[in-house]
């Protein structure tokens, strides 16, 4: 374990003398993708012509097979597989680890004739040609029992019960409190289920040399899914050679595998030849994981001086009977306000719908959508700016654990963006202010989420000629990795970034824990630092004990790494001349990171502050955005470009989720009503119109060797919140039930005669 003493200490890219950190360095990989060479996991080149696979869906929520014909899908054109659950070769039960370290158990295809969720794999078949293997798949005839199936939330959360092995925080007396609190808020918050829909579906192309499998595929974590494959087939995991160099978007929803990845390694094992399957866009709606809808009571009381006495925020979620995850709405607000009495916790109803999962910012993207609202309803109450109700609430130390912060710059997000935004220009009394037909209003709202690290490990190599080869079992989902690695690798070793290359993707590299959770950047960089501090020693101690080089018999203490020259002082040797005559077989070294001892003694997360600008619409109910503006503190940035296009595309997504994003329940069937792109609303270019974004000056050294965090999923942590804020200020109604649609909008209007 490192210790935070250490990592305070300067260090290469504390000092930047190349200037690489920080920098709006274009994308590693971005040549590859803009011209369409980038091989995405379905378009590996494979060893010799693949088959091709195509899934059988199930059309109920809950039941069994009673008959399922494959006969006429057997006799069609190029067949050579359909599998069913009375065919389909033997797997390891579900949930079995026969290696007790393995990060994911097994999870078997058609491991029985029952039906657990509308969308779930029946059958499965492979042919020739993808248009000979869908024709097939589709004359599959499949009959069902359907049984009674719990697929209406809303209606059944009176079903709710506490999460596994979870328990509701109390702190102080909060039933009290809030009674004898002066003001107090009470109010319900719901937001829909929503979906991943990223561009690249889920897919797999596998082959076998052996006994061994390689399996091209889009997954988030390396290990996860490599282990998951290893437990299925009951082969040892060494076995199993996983690779996912390009993702074409994840946002949580890869962050697991799914039925292509066996499938495809049992279908390539069969037929002796490579076989590559890709999820259809409406299987993706079913098949995949989404966000579960969340029901939110949030109620606050507070002092007439606005300063809350007790605070309650009490998620009750859903997921499926199969498999149970809980959104953890109501953590974020854990560390977010003081108040001295406070009770949060989480409810589950477990119903028979697809999987439910993380999703970007699992927990506080529905979360704040709430209490960030309640906020503003409290201020009304008490005739305070919203912005001074929050300020009035800044804790000096957690409040939940006491803890102290490592570093808190909220206050300065708050007051930075109020100034640049123009906030002394909103009238607090809602539906003054009007540009012809069209009501205007400002909403703001802050931002919380927490920071991580986990284990990790990079491997580094440096050849005769100079190149330096970064190596990790990370995974790049579009959020810059590639990039990130390259500019840190570089730095440290004071080399241009044209002498580095970035591999990442593969099992066989040293591991790291994957892209999700905000943790990738700061928890795969961190380890490439390492890994590049490893490699300066071992080049220092070459240096200095070779007695052909400069800087032979130097002081190794200071040795430095500039230009792609290793020095001591005034003396200085190239890098590739140094290898190629002292090693000229390469110097190869790794490197780890683990969360520092003391770790745990701070409370560390990254925060922001939204403001948005909205018009509504007087006739139509129409939302539309007229400008939006946020400021986070978020550690060292790495690179300006990506970590902009990252939180900016967080701040549309909450746009999103505050007016269009949301899927419902057909409760005839227990699918989605909206199964692809045409009927999921996104945001659109035309839908977002002056954006930005800025980021505060701040190094974190309790968080990592480097004072990184992440920014992935904090942009989206609160935005919804500033425009459901704004719409209120735009007309006087308050909406509660996302998204806000302007059916909605325009029926609370009505309401109110506007």
């Amino acid at each position: 374990m490192t210790s935070v003493k250490d990592w305070a200490a300067p260090n290469p890219i504390t000092e930047n003398r190349g200037g690489l950190i920080g920098k709006g360095v274009d994308r590693y990989e971005g040549r590859l993708k803009v011209t369409g060479t980038a091989p995405y996991a379905y378009e590996v080149e494979p060893p010799s012509p693949p088959a091709y696979g195509y899934l059988v869906s199930a059309g109920i929520a809950r039941g069994r097979i009673t008959r399922i014909d494959t006969a006429a899908a057997e006799a069609s054109p190029g067949v050579e597989i359909v599998w069913t659950y009375k065919n389909v070769p033997v797997q390891a039960p579900r949930g079995t680890r026969a290696n007790p370290r393995s990060q994911r158990a097994s999870n078997p295809a058609f491991a029985s004739d029952r039906v657990e969720f509308f969308g779930q794999s029946v059958a499965f078949v492979v042919a020739d040609t993808f248009e000979n293997a869908r024709a097939a798949a589709n004359l599959v005839e499949v009959e069902y029992a359907a049984e009674d199936a719990l697929v209406a939330f809303e209606a059944n959360v009176d079903q709710a019960e506490q999460p596994p092995g979870e328990e509701d925080v109390h702190i102080g007396d909060f039933p009290a409190a809030y009674g004898a609190a002066p003001v107090n808020v009470d109010e319900t918050y719901v937001s829909p289920i929503q979906n991943h829909v990223q561009m690249e579906p889920v897919a797999t192309l596998a082959w076998w040399d052996g006994e061994k499998v390689t399996v091209h595929t889009s997954i988030q974590m390396v290990k996860g899914g490599q282990h998951a494959l290893a437990e299925t087939l009951a082969i040892p995991s060494d076995r199993v050679h996983l690779l996912t160099r390009y993702i074409g978007g994840g946002f949580g929803g890869k962050g697991q595998p799914y039925d292509d990845l066996v499938l495809a390694a049992l279908g390539a094992r069969e037929l002796g030849r490579p076989v590559k399957i890709a999820y259809t866009r409406q299987q993706m709606f079913h098949g995949t994981i989404h966000r579960p809808a969340v029901i939110m009571r949030v109620r606050l009381g507070a002092e007439a001086d606005g300063r809350l006495t007790a605070f309650a925020v009490e998620a009750t979620t859903h997921c499926a009977r199969h498999a149970v995850f809980t959104e953890h709405a109501a953590n974020f607000s854990r560390n977010l306000y003081a108040a001295p009495n406070r009770l949060t916790g989480h409810r589950l109803v477990k119903m028979d719908l697809p999987g439910a999962g993380p999703m970007r910012a699992p927990g506080e993207a529905p979360g704040m959508l709430s209490l960030e609202c309640a906020m503003d309803e409290l201020a009304e109450k008490l005739g305070m700016d919203p912005i001074e109700l929050r300020l009035r609430n800044e804790p000096d130390v957690d409040p939940e654990t006491g803890k102290p912060f490592s570093i808190r710059q909220l206050v300065q997000c708050l007051t930075q963006g109020a100034q640049r935004f123009g906030w002394e220009r909103r009238n607090p009394k809602p539906g003054q202010v009007r540009d012809g037909r069209w009501l205007v209003g400002m909403g703001m709202a802050c931002a919380i989420r927490g920071n991580f690290l986990l284990p990790a490990k990079a491997g580094v190599r440096i050849d005769a000629d100079g190149t330096i080869t970064l190596r990790q079992g990370m995974t790049d989902i579009g959020t810059g990795t590639y990039t990130i690695l390259a500019q840190i690798t570089a730095e440290t070793l004071g080399v241009p970034m044209s002498q580095v290359k970035v591999e990442i993707g593969d099992s066989e590299f040293p591991p790291a824990p994957g892209s999700g959770g905000q943790f990738g950047a700061a928890t795969a960089g961190s380890a490439a630092y390492e890994a590049g501090m490893n490699l300066r020693k071992a080049l220092t101690e070459l240096a200095v004990g070779d007695p052909n080089s400069p800087l032979y018999g130097g002081p190794a203490e200071y040795v430095t790494f500039e230009n792609g020259l290793i020095g001591i002082e005034n003396r200085t040797e190239g890098l590739a001349a140094l290898v190629a005559r002292a090693a000229p077989e390469g110097v190869y070294v790794e490197g780890s990171i683990s969360p520092a001892a003391d770790a745990r003694d701070y409370s560390q997360h990254t925060y922001g502050a939204h403001f948005a600008e909205v018009g509504v619409d007087t006739v139509t109910g129409e939302v539309r955005m007229r400008k939006m503006f946020g400021v986070f503190a978020a550690g060292r940035i790495l690179n300006a470009k990506t970590a902009k296009s990252q939180i900016t595309g967080g701040m549309i997504w909450g746009v999103g989720a505050a007016l269009t994003e949301g899927n419902a329940v057909d409760p005839r069937y227990g699918s989605f009503i909206n199964q692809d792109m045409a009927g999921y609303l996104v945001p659109s270019h035309a839908d977002i119109v002056d954006l930005d974004a800025i980021f505060l000056d701040e190094a974190d050294d309790k968080a990592n060797p480097m004072g990184i965090k992440g920014v992935g999923e904090l942009g989206i942590c609160g935005a919804g919140a500033a425009v459901a804020n704004a719409i209120y200020n735009a007309t006087g109604v308050r909406l509660r039930d996302y998204p806000m649609t302007p059916d909605k909008v325009l029926a609370g209007m009505m309401a109110k005669g506007l």
